[in-house]
């Protein structure tokens, strides 16, 4: 998970050292998180059958040699068009993780300790965060933003390696034996169930809106604290691991509350909200600088770790054999959102400035909080207010 969205963070980390060499404006660096999560989110659902079809150690050996061809690609890249092809090279194992982590959640986990891992495997995306926001960015800063992500593709390489020595072959996909421990316990989102395919789609929405402002944040945090607030690009690169770090928290910490019952059904619209008042702080940051870093801890600790959150629901409620397509059409919503949100926020910025763009960030928050909470209230009515989780 850490590698499947690692380019994602280098570009946002290492923006302000991109931006001046191959001379992109802000809107253009926008648009590649479009070109990496467009192809991701169009991809989705496709790699979600595939998972289901050939099992996840197939699919998660291909996505770190995938990793590792996508960044050898960004660190050649000798103009913007051929960065913009390698970041949508990039969305191809971005495609691939939800479904092949969580199918192998849903096989061969306990229904008792599923939040829990689910949170421990989701903050690996907050260690991609981490990694390109202090140790890559800091080498970056001894020899150049090219030969920093020579060496993350490098350790992609050897990811794979490992992968392909040391990872289990595939059981069968949700085996009946396997989840004796962990059937669906109601709720489900087969078109057997009852309100088939509901939840994907309040999750699918919800995940649009949400991802739409985490990655607007995740790509300009850097580039906000070196061009507004004055700060070197190697400490403004810090920021994105600040975020990494409190994701982690956050992602780990919800998640395992997530599991316990009645709580996976509120919890979206409660940390969509605390996402609102993260974007509300880096308006104040304007003003009082020193509120960008309690920002960067409030996105990850409540607005990253939602993302986590909807997984859990998705590991929950998926029916036997589907949850490797449940998880990908969720991930869509999530990565179509990181499509639409940088460009959007980017091309705000460049009209009107940082304030709008931020106010732009905390209205998607805030929708993503109506629909979690119309979904919470829907499905407490629905079971006469003992929604399960």
């Amino acid at each position: 998970m850490a590698f499947s969205m690692l380019q994602l963070f280098l570009l946002g980390a290492l923006g302000p050292l991109l931006v001046g060499e191959l001379r992109m404006s802000r809107a253009m660096l926008g648009l590649t998180t479009t070109a990496g999560f467009g192809a991701a989110a169009v991809l989705s659902p496709v790699a979600g059958r595939v998972v289901d079809r050939v099992g996840p150690r197939r699919c998660l050996i291909a996505l770190l040699w995938l990793v590792g061809v996508a960044l050898a690609l960004i660190a050649w890249a000798p103009a913007y068009g051929v960065l913009l092809a390698a970041v949508a090279v990039g969305g191809v194992p971005q495609a691939l993780a939800n479904p092949a982590t969580n199918k192998v959640i849903r096989a061969a986990v306990p229904v008792a300790r599923r939040g829990a891992v689910t949170g421990a495997k989701q903050s690996g995306v907050q260690l991609g965060a981490f990694a390109a926001g202090l140790p890559l960015a800091a080498l970056a800063g001894g020899i150049g933003w090219r030969g920093a992500v020579w060496v993350a593709a490098s350790l992609a390489v050897v990811a794979a390696l490992w992968a392909v020595r040391g990872l289990p072959a595939d059981a069968l996909p949700d085996c009946p034996s396997l989840c004796a421990v962990g059937k669906p316990d109601g709720g489900g989102m087969s078109s057997a169930g009852p309100g088939a395919g509901s939840v994907v789609g309040w999750l699918l929405v919800f995940s649009l809106l949400l991802g739409a402002g985490v990655a607007s944040v995740n790509t300009y945090l850097a580039l906000f604290g070196a061009q507004r607030l004055g700060l070197a690009p190697t400490s403004a690169s810090v920021l994105v691991a600040v975020l990494g770090l409190a994701g982690i928290a956050g992602r780990m910490g919800w998640s395992r509350a997530a599991g316990r019952p009645g709580r996976a059904v509120v919890l979206p619209a409660v940390l969509a909200g605390g996402a609102v008042v993260a974007g509300l702080l880096l308006v104040a940051a304007l003003r009082v600088p020193v509120l960008v870093w309690v920002s960067a801890v409030a996105v990850g600790v409540f607005a990253v770790a939602g993302n986590a959150v909807s997984m859990v629901v998705v590991i929950q409620r998926a029916a036997p054999g589907r949850a490797g397509r449940d998880s990908a059409l969720v991930s869509a919503g999530f990565f179509a959102g990181f499509a639409v949100g940088p460009p959007a926020f980017g091309a705000l910025v460049e009209s009107s400035g940082y304030g709008p763009g931020w106010l732009l960030v905390a209205v998607e928050f805030a929708a993503a909080c109506l629909v979690a909470a119309a979904w919470a209230v829907r499905e407490r009515c629905r079971t006469g207010g003992g929604a399960r989780a």
